[in-house]
């Protein structure tokens, strides 16, 4: 299994990040601030206008870490990525499937049946752990339901069929997910999903957290040899990492969510990190952002024991393990592809 390297977070602004023999150097105002091993890393991101030297972007690009650029709210800016590595064959196969709607949706189910059976175990544990503090009656429920959406999500005979029923089974899940949140119920509270922009703590969270999700998808697609911007469920659209949003589905509920609940109910973050604009958009400010990205780097070294493989390993190559499974599957190696399904 691969070693689990780390992740550089920058989130200084008006700072450049430059190169120096192994070296990633980060200066501000031409005075160095950091200097770390490019050995040592697996990822670079980037928050603000922060720039960046071809030469550190080339060996980036050369030793595959991969560099990405946020907008200091966490919006995605673009990637740097380096000569496509891996069999051609295939990325030639991953792009007929692609090609083949029938296929695709094939593909597709099992991503969404990782995600319903995940929130399903996230509302369930909830009811165990948190009793006597929860209207169980109100979670059993939503659990039943889900049990219900799973079958109906085997069933599909479409892509827009089974769009439908993620959409359903994901708005019974958030229909539940404020009762999660057992601490600072004044401030963290969540009434619905929104993202663009979000509107409460509690998406400016979630949506922070999709972010780096995604670059971590992303990055172990690539590193097994597939297209990360080829999806299936998640349609070809030129800038998006269709096939990396498509794996993220099983990934959010147990992965991102319950990290996001996790830091509130701890009182890892509190409502002073938060501001709201005029327009209602809720921002994060640095010190919060870089308290979640401490913790996220903290859960990445946790280890679990891999539901499908029954090894050990960290949280933060369940993506590239998971990537690893979908490129044997592709390959014909795996009958299906082994959905992560945790309990």
């Amino acid at each position: 299994m691969r070693k689990l390297l780390n992740t550089l977070y920058v989130t200084s602004p008006n700072t450049y990040l430059s190169l120096d023999g192994e070296n990633i150097v980060i200066l501000k105002d031409e005075a160095e601030l950091l200097r770390i091993p490019l050995h040592n890393l697996e990822g670079i991101i980037a928050f603000g206008y922060t720039g960046a030297s071809p030469a550190l972007m080339g060996a980036c690009a050369k030793r595959n870490i991969a560099l990405s650029f946020m907008k200091q709210s966490g919006k995605f800016l673009g990637r740097v990525v380096g000569e496509i590595k891996g069999n051609v064959t295939l990325r030639k196969t991953q792009y007929r499937l692609s090609d083949d709607i029938v296929e695709s949706h094939k593909i597709a189910k099992y991503f969404i049946l990782g995600k319903i059976y995940n929130a399903r175990w996230v509302v369930e544990r909830a009811t165990r752990d948190h009793a006597a503090r929860l209207d169980v009656d109100k979670l059993k429920g939503v659990c039943k339901t889900l049990v219900n959406s799973l079958k109906l999500v085997e069933e599909s005979q479409d892509l827009e069929q089974l769009r439908g029923f993620e959409g359903e089974a994901a708005a019974q899940y958030f229909r539940v997910f404020d009762d999660l949140i057992l601490q600072q119920k004044e401030h963290f509270y969540f009434h619905s999903r929104n993202k663009r922009p979000p509107l409460d703590n509690v998406n400016a969270m979630l949506s922070f957290v999709y972010t780096l999700l995604a670059h971590d998808v992303a990055a172990a697609l690539e590193t097994v040899g597939l297209d990360p911007y080829v999806g299936f469920l998640h349609r070809d659209r030129p800038g998006r990492v269709s096939l990396a949003l498509d794996m993220m589905e099983e990934l959010r509920t147990v992965y991102a969510d319950r990290f996001v609940i996790s830091l509130i109910n701890k009182r890892e973050v509190n409502a002073d990190g938060f501001t709201q604009k005029e327009n209602g958009a809720v921002n994060m400010d640095d010190d919060t952002r870089k308290d979640i990205l401490k913790a996220w780097q903290s859960k990445k070294q946790e280890i679990i024991t891999h539901p499908f493989l029954q090894e050990k390993l960290e949280w933060g190559l369940v993506p590239y393990a998971q990537a690893m499974l979908l490129a044997r599957f592709m390959r014909g190696d795996l009958d299906g592809y082994p959905t992560f399904m945790w309990k």
